[in-house]
């Protein structure tokens, strides 16, 4: 184990710091400063190495994560990387983007703040990769079976790599011009640079996974076709229908989603010409929804330079400390401050968006917002409490609603179940031969850890109708809402 004693000698939870904020706004790339080794070594020492792991049950990979926190301590980081490799793909994904609902099931967090599970993970491979111990494993031989996924963000990626290693010939259609999905086009720069997805590709390319961007399934090809052409299709193509917010003057110019605009920021940042690209620029910029892309979106529009950033949610502000309902190990709703709150704007609880008010030019210039009460059990606007709030930019940010369904429905006729996802059975199989679904597809919006851990969990279902069994592993199973404790 790591230190026997470390977490008695060090008690407090250590994190790199994060840049001077007028520093990184001048920029996209990422916001932590390069981490220090010996307070990282400290951090993996402070990991007990429990009777019972339970970082283990919160993780839906199922990281072997005690383990490679004491390779970290004695700083072996090369039999580091092996042991995080052996149940996730991708590491340099989900130590920047998780929410590392491990940390939350850490033993340690009874009494004292959670071993920084996540901080290890991403320094383990940023070493691995600075130090090429990342290798290809291209199959020793080929089955002669062919695999298509459909859809290139972390669940297809990693149901690809699997795939592809276990012989069969994969080939990878992205609609976007680029691959990596949301890796590539939703997550900000300053969260996540894209040059962790391209070592990740050359790799993945390296192995004998082909990639074929700029490819519409159901459009370019039909999904008919497609599935005529190889022995499986995998859809992985996320839950991509945002959530809309039905109000007067939502067709205001202005009022956008926040996919919309992300995704015309990561081409302008990679170099591509955006017509008419959507800019926060000396505007007044009003966030609608409190998650994870909403954060993005702010962060996005204080480096656009925008004139004030206002991020409204329509439910109470979370509690910062665990409540008596949200008890260890389960992974509590808590009120963060993310690197973009962070850097300014105002965030405001239990505000209602009643209605997008316009200009005389028809664009978008204030919305009327009022008091959010509960009336038996909805959340309405309290009368008499209306007020404005000044915008010239309204950026939609409010969860997705499930997977674009209209050729999938009438190509392959396949049904999907009352949340609106597409319908699949205990093997991650559709209704239609030789079809699986893995990730936000099947499951709707999630975690990008669910999204890896059904990648995988996929790859075996199709490895397994194909060869008849299958060695690689399955570490969740599609009815998986949680990892039971």
């Amino acid at each position: 184990m790591a230190d026997p004693k470390g977490f008695l000698k060090v008690t407090e939870r250590e994190l790199p710091k994060r840049r001077p904020v007028p520093i990184r706004l001048m920029d996209w790339k990422e916001v932590y400063e390069q981490g220090d080794p010996t307070q990282l070594r400290r951090q993996a020492g402070r990991c007990m190495d429990c009777g019972v792991p339970f970082c283990h049950q919160g993780c839906p990979l199922g990281n072997l994560i005690p383990e490679w926190n004491d390779l970290t301590w004695r700083g072996e980081g090369r039999q580091a990387i092996e042991r995080l490799h052996a149940t996730n793909n991708f590491p340099e994904f989900t130590g920047r983007l998780c929410p590392a609902p491990c940390e939350s099931a850490c033993v340690l967090g009874i009494n004292q703040p959670a071993v920084t599970i996540k901080q290890v993970e991403v320094s383990i491979i940023d070493q691995a990769f600075a130090n090429g111990w990342v290798d290809s494993h291209p199959p020793e031989s080929l089955t002669g079976k062919t695999v298509a996924v459909v859809g290139s963000g972390p669940a297809g990626l990693a149901a690809a790599q699997q795939l592809t290693r276990a012989g069969h010939t994969v080939a990878v259609y992205e609609r976007d011009d680029r691959i990596g999905g949301l890796l590539r086009y939703g997550i900000p720069d300053f969260k996540m640079e894209k040059k962790h997805i391209d070592a990740r590709l050359k790799q993945m390319t390296d192995e004998g996974t082909r990639f074929r961007a700029g490819v519409n399934i159901g459009v370019d090809i039909s999904w008919d076709a497609l599935r005529a052409r190889y022995d499986a299709v995998v859809i992985a193509t996320g839950a991509m229908v945002p959530r809309d917010l039905p109000i007067p003057g939502r067709d205001l110019s202005g009022v956008h989603f926040a996919m919309e605009y992300l995704v015309q920021q990561n081409k302008a940042g990679a170099g591509d010409d955006v017509p008419g690209q959507i800019s926060a620029e000396d505007k007044h910029v009003v966030v609608l929804g409190g998650g994870d892309t909403g954060a993005d979106c702010i962060g996005t529009a204080h480096r656009q330079g925008a004139a004030s950033v206002t991020n409204l949610a329509i439910g109470t502000q979370p509690p910062t400390s665990r409540t008596d309902a949200q008890p260890w190990p389960t992974t509590p709703t808590l009120f963060e401050v993310s690197s973009a709150h962070e850097e300014g704007g105002e965030r405001q609880y239990l505000v209602s968006t009643v209605e997008f008010l316009a200009n005389e030019s028809g664009e978008v210039r204030a919305i009327r917002v009022a008091e959010t009460e509960f009336v038996d059990g909805r959340r309405v606007p309290k009368s008499g409490t209306e007020r404005e709030i000044p915008a010239d930019l309204v950026l939609l940010a409010l969860g997705f609603t499930g997977p674009e369904s209209h050729d999938l429905g009438s190509q392959l006729s396949l049904p999907f179940d009352a949340r609106g996802n597409v319908e699949r059975n205990g093997e991650y199989a559709t209704s239609e031969p030789g079809v699986f679904v893995a990730g936000d597809a099947g499951r709707g919006q999630s975690l990008i850890v669910w999204a890896i851990a059904e990648g995988r969990a996929a790859a075996a279902a199709v490895d397994k109708y194909l060869e008849g069994e299958t060695d690689l592993p399955a570490p969740v199973r599609p009815t998986d809402r949680a990892i039971a404790l």
